[in-house]
């Protein structure tokens, strides 16, 4: 039976793909795309406190990620609210936030169980903010954005889903004769294929994409930016992914993955190396200037935060409210730091940083 954008896919093919995924092509590209992995892999380790990662780039992913999906804040907004939860930002801001969150949250789930389909849901719930499951009900589709037209209607029927996520999950976990990348790709075709919830689909398949090269061993933290070539090349993204479907072209779309992934990951490697150089670089700066407040801890404060509040370094123990405060005022007069305000609150910038990351 021919495809037919308008019905629901519930013929969609399980896993392992029909098609040939060992192609010279493919392979070549695949060590590429571990070479650049591994090498941002060991950059991490050049950051002894990990949280100035893990606070920096999962907020970019963040950001991108959200914005393929039409969910348009700043880098700005992310930083200035990712210490308050997001209670006084805009909604586009509030849902980034919950992406954040929930990429942590499936972090720390990793230390009990590998990706799976309970995994998914819970990360998908965070993401959206209320409770929900796979999806039961028909009537899902997905639209192009310039003509409205259906572009692909997915499998309907919450025990088909179940059955097809369990294919899913066996997959991943055991196509040990696959390397992970491959996998990775062939797994998030698959999700998004499925489809499983009513809304949150992407979002919540680039989060699992970074928690399987965690679980799988290839990164030790999710701070892969992958969501940055995405939007950078988010016709291709959605083209790639229906030709599979409607062509069955497995090796353009785990081609355009591969690249993906060896792209961003040399991209990220290269901005680790500029966080480091500039931690050096104020490490020295403050050891010069101020040798009687300067800490590690004190340095690591304005990188873990780059929207730094006194009550940051009250809650480290870094220095009581009145001496926190003059702390940073110091930083200021010394240009590490820019003060501005939130309502009542004060906030100290690390433009620098900022200026880096975005």
């Amino acid at each position: 039976m021919p495809f037919d954008a308008a019905l629901p896919y519930n013929e969609l093919p399980l896993l392992p793909p029909r098609a040939e995924i060992d192609t010279k092509k493919i392979l070549r590209s695949c060590i590429a795309a571990r070479a650049a992995v591994a090498e941002l892999r060991a950059s991490g380790r050049l950051i002894p406190n990990q949280a100035v990662l893990i606070n920096s780039i999962p907020l970019l992913e963040a950001q991108a990620s959200s914005e393929i999906e039409n969910i348009v804040t700043t880098t700005d907004r992310l930083f200035r609210h990712a210490n308050d939860r997001g209670d006084h930002a805009d909604p586009a801001t509030k849902e980034a936030l919950r992406y954040r969150t929930a990429l942590y949250q499936g972090f720390q789930m990793l230390e009990n169980r590998p990706v799976s389909t309970n995994m998914a849901v819970e990360i998908c719930r965070t993401i959206k903010g209320y409770q929900l499951d796979i999806r039961a009900t028909p009537g899902t589709a997905l639209m192009n954005e310039i003509s409205g037209g259906v572009v692909y209607t997915p499998p309907e029927g919450q025990t088909l889903l179940r059955e097809k996520l369990g294919n899913w999950e066996h997959y991943i976990h055991e196509a040990n004769d696959i390397d992970p990348l491959i996998r990775l790709a062939i797994m998030h075709y698959q999700f998004e294929a499925i489809h499983p919830f009513t809304d949150g689909n992407g979002r919540t398949g680039r989060i699992l994409n970074l928690l399987y090269l965690v679980d799988k061993g290839l990164l030790e933290t999710p701070v892969l930016y992958l969501s940055r070539f995405v939007i950078r090349h988010k016709p291709e993204y959605y083209h790639r992914l229906l030709a599979v479907t409607t062509q069955g072209d497995w090796e353009g779309w785990i081609l355009y993955m591969l690249e993906a992934v060896r792209n961003t990951a040399e991209w990220t490697t290269g901005k680790i190396h500029s966080i480091r150089a500039l931690l050096d670089e104020t490490t020295e700066l403050m050891r010069r200037e101020m040798p009687t407040i300067y800490s590690r801890e004190l340095v690591e404060m304005i990188f873990v935060n780059p929207y730094c509040r006194i009550g940051n370094l009250v809650e480290a123990g870094i220095a009581k409210r009145q001496t926190a405060a003059q702390y940073l005022q110091k930083m200021v007069e010394l240009g590490l730091l820019r003060e501005t305000k939130s309502g009542r609150e004060k906030l100290y910038l690390n433009p620098t940083l900022l200026n880096v990351l975005s």
